[in-house]
C-alpha cells in the first residue's frame, strides 16, 4: 500500500480548500487519498484531525463561496455575543450571500439571502463575517426584546482598556440606528428598535443588563449605570446600578466572586459603603431566578428603607 506524501504543516490537521491544497504544491492526485475527509465540495480536512473549532470550520466555506460571509448564529458564536440566541447551537452554519445571487447549495450551510452593504461584511482571523451590528440586526428576529438589549448594550459599552486593549466601544448607538434605519422592512426590526430604545452605555455583563431591565419593568426608579460614586475623600466606588438620590447602589456578583481575595475586596466596598450612608445590595445569579423576582425584592426593600415610595 502506498503511503501518501505528508501534507504541509498548515494543512495537516485544520480544514482547507482545494486552490490551499494547490497553492501549497498538493498535487491533485494526493488529495484523493482515503485520509483526508471532504465534507463539502472543494473543502478537505484530515480524518485523523479532532473535532475543529467553529472558526475553523466555517473559514473555508467562505473561500469557496463566492460574495459569501458567515452570518446569523455563527457569527452570533464567532464574536462571542453574549445573550440567548434560541437555536445558535444546532448543526449548521450559516452563510449569507447578496439577494442578486443564487442561495448557497452545500451539505452542512444553512443559507441566507439579503441586501448587504459593503461596510456590513468584514474578515475574523481569515474568514469573511457579517459585522457585528449586522449580526445584532440579523440575530433578532429570533431573540426576545431583552436578549437583543443585552446585545446592544455589548455593544455600546465603552471598554476598559487595561483588561481589553481597546478603548473604543464596538459600535455606537448611532452605528445601531444606522443599521436598522438601511433595513427598514426586515423581520425583526420592530423588536430590535424596541431593545435599542432600553440599550444603555455602561453595562459590562449580560446579568447587569437583565437585572436593570427586570428592576425597571418592577417600577422602580431608573437606575445609573457604572456611574463612578464619591463615598468621602479619596473614596471612589462605581456600582452596577445606583440611585443617588436615596443612596442605594446595587452590584451583581458572578462566580468569580467567591475567589478569596475578590470576596475580601467586596466586604470593603461594602464597608465603604456603609460608612458614606449608602446601602449596597449584593445580587447573585440564585437571586435572578423567575423574571429576578428575588432581585427586585432586595432592591425595592432597600431603596423604601432609604425613603423611596412607589407613584
Amino acid at each position: 500500500m502506498k503511503i501518501p506524501r505528508p501534507l504541509p504543516a498548515n494543512l495537516a490537521s485544520n480544514p482547507f480548500t482545494r486552490q490551499e491544497a494547490l497553492d501549497a504544491g498538493v498535487t491533485v492526485g494526493r488529495l484523493r487519498y482515503r485520509d483526508l475527509d471532504s465534507p463539502s465540495r472543494q473543502i478537505f480536512i484530515p480524518r485523523s484531525a479532532d473535532e475543529r473549532p467553529l472558526a475553523e470550520r466555517t473559514r473555508p466555506l467562505t473561500l469557496v463561496t463566492p460574495f459569501s460571509a458567515a452570518s446569523h448564529a455563527t457569527a452570533f458564536l464567532l464574536w462571542e455575543f453574549p445573550g440567548f440566541l434560541p437555536g445558535s447551537h444546532m448543526p449548521g452554519i450559516h452563510i449569507s450571500r447578496p439577494d442578486t445571487m443564487g442561495r448557497v447549495r452545500r451539505r452542512g450551510v444553512i443559507a441566507h439571502r439579503g441586501q448587504f452593504f459593503e461596510d456590513e461584511i468584514t474578515t475574523l482571523n481569515g474568514l469573511y463575517i457579517t459585522t457585528r451590528a449586522r449580526t445584532w440586526l440579523d440575530c433578532a428576529r429570533k431573540m426576545d426584546i431583552d436578549e437583543i438589549t443585552v446585545v446592544a448594550d455589548h455593544l455600546i459599552r465603552i471598554p476598559r482598556p487595561e483588561f481589553e486593549g481597546r478603548t473604543a466601544p464596538y459600535c455606537t448607538l448611532a452605528d445601531l440606528e444606522d443599521m436598522l434605519d438601511r433595513h427598514w422592512g426586515t423581520p425583526g426590526i420592530r423588536k430590535a428598535r424596541l431593545a435599542l430604545e432600553q440599550a444603555r452605555v455602561g453595562a459590562d455583563s449580560a446579568p447587569e443588563t437583565r437585572l436593570r431591565l427586570a428592576l425597571g419593568r418592577a417600577g422602580l426608579p431608573t437606575a445609573g449605570v457604572n456611574v463612578r460614586t464619591e463615598l468621602g475623600p479619596g473614596v471612589v466606588r462605581q456600582p452596577d446600578l445606583s440611585y443617588r438620590d436615596w443612596q442605594v447602589a446595587v452590584d451583581y456578583e458572578g462566580e468569580g466572586h467567591s475567589d478569596r481575595e475578590q470576596i475580601a475586596r467586596d466586604i470593603a466596598k461594602e464597608e465603604d459603603f456603609s460608612r458614606a450612608g449608602w446601602t449596597l445590595v449584593r445580587i447573585s445569579k440564585r437571586h435572578m431566578s423567575t423574571d429576578a423576582t428575588t432581585a427586585v425584592r432586595k432592591v425595592r426593600r432597600a431603596l423604601e428603607e432609604h425613603g423611596w415610595t412607589p407613584k
